[in-house]
């Protein structure tokens, strides 16, 4: 039997890099699958035919802005009338605006700690009724080392990354006693679009730091989410498991 046969998992942000990741990974491992985007509809949906293709499982992806509620509250609504449950939600969508805190801007501020941070709530919220009426659930959030070691220039990225800490460990303080758990992922310098275009150089330059002297692949945060997501992690909850090939350490 596979690790999530017979979950739904829903999962936002989910048309790229590490949110595409999880989305295949969830799928592989059996569980149906629903996912946000919000600008490249193309790429969504040929990601979830592609999935979808390759497991045997209903992939559907929904565009919504997770930042704002009544979009969260209609695709919550949305994915129940579809698939019937939501048994794993993770909260990967996110952004980054960075500038050095004496330039960066009220609105860099605002921007990032809406969409990273409020999203968390938007659909933790959202997820929570159905959670507790079926009496298990796992909600995962995709947090950042830089939450937990903050960064040069990423002082609104590093707070809303640290205030989903707080609100991951409150969470699995309040549901607990409903057999939902709630967990953090802090992935550390992963591959990227952004590192696939830095010179060698600069890439020893953070190597020099990680004691696994690479970066991380989208697919180990993905692989995290699947454990996190399934009954292997039953007793596991409130906790925050960095993805960072030692940096953390």
């Amino acid at each position: 039997m596979k690790l999530l046969e017979g979950k739904t998992a829903l999962v936002t942000g989910g048309s790229r890099g590490i949110g595409a990741a999880i989305v295949k990974r969830m799928a592989e491992n059996g569980a149906n699958v629903a996912f946000t985007f919000l600008s490249s509809e193309e790429k969504a949906k040929a990601l979830a035919d592609s999935v979808a293709g390759q497991t045997n499982v209903k992939v559907q992806c929904y565009r919504s802005d997770a930042s704002d509620f009544q979009q969260s509250a209609g695709l919550v609504a949305d994915v129940l009338a579809e698939f019937g449950q939501i048994d794993i939600l993770v909260n990967n969508a996110g952004i980054t605006r960075d500038n050095l805190m004496l330039r960066m801007s009220e609105e860099q501020w605002d921007e990032v700690i809406h969409t990273n941070l409020k999203s968390v709530f938007n659909l933790t919220k959202q997820v929570m009724r159905p959670m507790l009426k079926a009496r298990g659930g796992s909600i995962i959030n995709i947090s950042s080392i830089v939450g937990i070691t903050g960064n040069a220039g990423q002082a609104n990225y590093a707070a809303s990354k640290a205030g989903m800490i707080g609100f991951t460990k409150s969470v699995a303080k309040e549901i607990g006693s409903r057999n939902i758990r709630c967990n953090a992922i802090a992935p550390g310098f992963i591959e990227t679009e952004m590192t696939e275009a830095l010179d060698e150089k600069t890439k020893e330059a953070y190597f020099a730091n990680i004691p696994m002297k690479r970066f991380g692949k989208s697919e180990e945060v993905a692989d995290v989410c699947v454990f996190l997501g399934s009954e292997m992690a039953g007793y596991i909850s409130g906790q925050v498991i960095s993805v960072c090939g030692g940096l953390n350490t």
